[in-house]
């Protein structure tokens, strides 16, 4: 069976999609067949892969949802493509099918081919995103290491919580990322020392820093190991994939 995350956080400019796409180019790197899914309908994975959005979201659309997915320019790295209709994103959203059973009908029957499926969730705490945990095995949070950092954890953990007590034994917490890290900064290591001494063993040991090379990369429609595998970024994402497939 597949492990599926779910990556999400209700505030925005986190590194959300960032770490989804970069920790499935790492996780594909690591011969693990993997999949992109774009939830979010300002469809930056999608861009950030090479690709244009699709004109129907694809789990909206009566055909085989696997002649939606897309191959991308690294190997064994694949995308399901988002959609900036506000009608799809509508129905996504308040569909009769959306609590969870539609995206987690494909999810489960569609993409069986697939080791590793990253679920890219808008910033919000909506039916998408509450669909989205209840289709995934495990929630992996990125927060910013800023002032307003700690602000909306908890609700966003009791949304967790409670999708985890719907369903029962399927969905367990990931782990909390410091993503955006500098450590000339005072503030940095106050979130850092806060967030962990909340927060545990559930935070990663891995942070991901401020690296030129992570923002440069989506332009080019790559992940930042493809584009720049040296630098302090994608040595990064490799290291937290290494630390994923530990807690396996």
């Amino acid at each position: 069976m597949a492990r599926v995350f779910c990556i999400a956080n209700q505030k925005g400019g986190v590194g959300k999609t960032t770490t989804a796409v970069n920790l499935a180019s790492a996780m594909a790197k690591s011969s693990n067949r993997t999949l992109v899914v774009d939830l979010d309908p300002q469809c930056n994975a999608t861009s950030g892969l090479g690709h244009q959005p699709a004109e129907r979201h694809p789990l909206l659309i009566d055909s085989p949802i696997r002649e939606s997915i897309l191959e991308t320019t690294q190997p064994n790295l694949f995308l399901m493509p988002g959609c900036r209709s506000f009608q799809d994103v509508d129905k996504l959203e308040n569909g009769e099918q959306t609590q969870g059973a539609l995206l987690k009908q494909h999810l489960e029957a569609g993409m069986g081919g697939f080791d590793a499926v990253f679920i890219d969730c808008p910033p919000s705490l909506g039916e998408l995103t509450q669909a989205a945990l209840a289709s995934s095995t495990e929630v992996l949070m990125p927060i910013q290491c800023e002032y307003y950092a700690m602000e909306g954890l908890t609700q966003m953990i009791h949304v967790i919580r409670d999708v985890m007590q719907k369903h029962p034994g399927r969905l367990t917490f990931g782990g909390i990322l410091l993503t955006m890290y500098d450590p000339r900064f005072e503030l940095t290591q106050e979130v850092d020392n806060e967030v962990r001494e909340f927060f545990g063993d559930i935070v990663f040991d891995t942070v991901i820093p401020r690296d030129i090379a992570i923002s440069e990369a989506p332009s080019y429609g790559q992940s930042v190991l493809a584009y720049s595998p040296r630098s302090r970024g994608a040595r990064a994402y490799i290291e937290l994939c290494m630390e994923v497939l530990e807690r396996d």
